[in-house]
């Protein structure tokens, strides 16, 4: 018996959601334990911020490429679909396993343990039973109704943004701590600028960046989606950008430069120099709801690929069907499982360590595909086109490619086994698919915006 055919998504997301998943994808852990490290090694206060500005002009070069190709390409599903259609439909089904497992099962089972051991500061319960837990309960929201889950998505998200804003409105006002590094350039900024220690720290900024091509992932249920796709990509990356330049701003601040370098929980070191012993627990239920938000974000927008994927492929048919409420159900228990087997059997860490780098190479390969694009099928409409063409996505791929040079650099094992086992994957499914350019629904036309 063949396989239910997916229902066709309702188009639920208006402008503010779709910018909104972005900016939950967006904001994870990384912003609030990344800049002792980074000042560990460049201990400029100017510097420090230019490293966070030029990951914000890095990931907006990201977005105008994105921008294009869903206009271009309204489908959800992300670099799945993009691939596919620019470079055959073994290629796109290696990224689309790749979004599924890596780019949002580990990072949703890795935000479940961080939200339960930040939750265990406030209330006593064991960890891993909370991490399940949360995890369940917010699939269980995106699993039986669309609109729920938008809904609580939106919430969720305006939270986590007012208590950023809180945060850094009060981190502002009160005064500097002694010690604590400039945000002024001196004499001394030009040499951090053009230190190696710069150049590697643009690799934790980059990971903390990543998320902003979320938006892409729900094309198909997006109203005006060749319109308001491309905004809520760039609006996003915007937003984001403003957020952690501010954020930042009062973590320097707020933190003598000794106390700062090389620490790693540098939220709730400014959140103690900032409140005292109070200021523990407030960094805590801070992070435990912006966590909550990422978790969501992600169990929203990782289904929406392997749904994809399901539409395209007859042997997984079955996980495209969606329910009477509009929610991919299956593709969301598929995501659920994924998730739930990594937080019970603590594997996740391996997942990431082994192809981790993989997401940044499946975007660069993106952007690559997004320019052969251009060449091969000139004709393909395109309602929104990348401003500056060509320079967004070479100044992309110049950085992205120094970025995953210094990541082999650091740890070349997993790289070289992961490149192995992509490459036999790609020579399995180039024979089983064939040469052709891409799944038969990549092929078909564009809807009109």
């Amino acid at each position: 018996m063949s396989a239910p055919p997916a229902a066709d998504p309702a188009q639920t997301f208006d402008l503010r959601a779709a910018m909104l998943l972005v900016v939950a994808n967006m904001i994870g852990t990384g912003v609030f334990t990344t800049l002792g490290l980074q000042a560990e090694g460049v201990q400029d206060g100017a510097a420090l911020l230019l490293l966070w500005l030029l990951g914000g002009l890095v990931a907006a070069c990201g977005a105008l490429v994105y921008a294009e190709l869903a206009s271009a390409l309204p489908r959800s599903g992300g670099e799945y679909v993009y691939l596919s259609r620019s470079f055959g439909p073994a290629v796109g089904l290696i990224a689309g396993w790749i979004s599924t497992t890596v780019g949002f099962a580990a990072p949703v089972a890795l935000a479940a343990m961080a939200f339960a051991q930040y939750a265990a500061t406030v209330v006593s319960a064991p960890p891993t039973p909370t991490a399940a837990l949360a995890v369940v309960l917010i699939a269980g929201l995106h699993a039986f109704d669309v609109g729920l889950g938008r809904r609580f998505q939106v919430v969720m998200t305006l939270l986590k943004v007012a208590a950023i804003l809180l945060f850094c409105a009060a981190g502002l006002l009160l005064p500097a701590a002694p010690g604590s590094l400039s945000p002024l350039p001196n004499a001394d900024t030009p040499g951090a600028v053009f230190s190696p220690a710069f150049a590697l720290s643009l690799v934790y900024v980059s990971y903390a960046y990543s998320g902003w091509n979320a938006a892409t992932y729900v094309t198909a249920e997006v109203r005006r989606a060749q319109r308001l796709v491309p905004r809520a990509l760039l609006l996003g990356t915007a937003l984001v950008t403003g957020l952690y330049l501010l954020l930042n701003w009062v973590f320097l601040r707020s933190v003598p430069v000794e106390a700062l370098a090389g620490t790693v929980e540098v939220g709730a070191l400014s959140a103690h120099w900032l409140f005292g012993e109070a200021g523990g627990r407030l960094i805590s239920v801070m992070l435990a709801l912006l966590l909550l938000s990422t978790i969501s974000a992600m169990l929203l927008a990782g289904p929406r690929v392997f749904e994809a994927m399901a539409e395209d492929r007859p042997a997984l048919g079955v996980f495209g069907a969606r329910n009477r409420r509009g929610a991919p159900t299956r593709a969301v228990l598929v995501s659920l499982a994924l998730a739930l087997g990594l937080i019970l059997t603590g594997t996740f860490g391996a997942v990431l360590a082994f192809a981790g780098f993989t997401l940044m190479l499946s975007s660069l390969l993106t952007v690559v595909g997004a320019m052969r694009l251009r060449r091969v099928e000139p004709e393909l409409p395109r309602p929104f086109r990348i401003p500056w063409y060509p320079w967004p996505p070479l100044v992309y791929l110049c950085l992205t490619m120094a970025t995953l040079l210094v990541v082999t650099w650091s740890n070349p094992l997993p790289v070289v086994v992961g490149l192995c086992a992509l490459g036999a994957c790609w020579w399995w499914l180039r024979r089983r698919t064939g040469p052709n350019t891409g799944p038969a629904a990549d092929r078909r036309r564009t809807r009109p915006p």
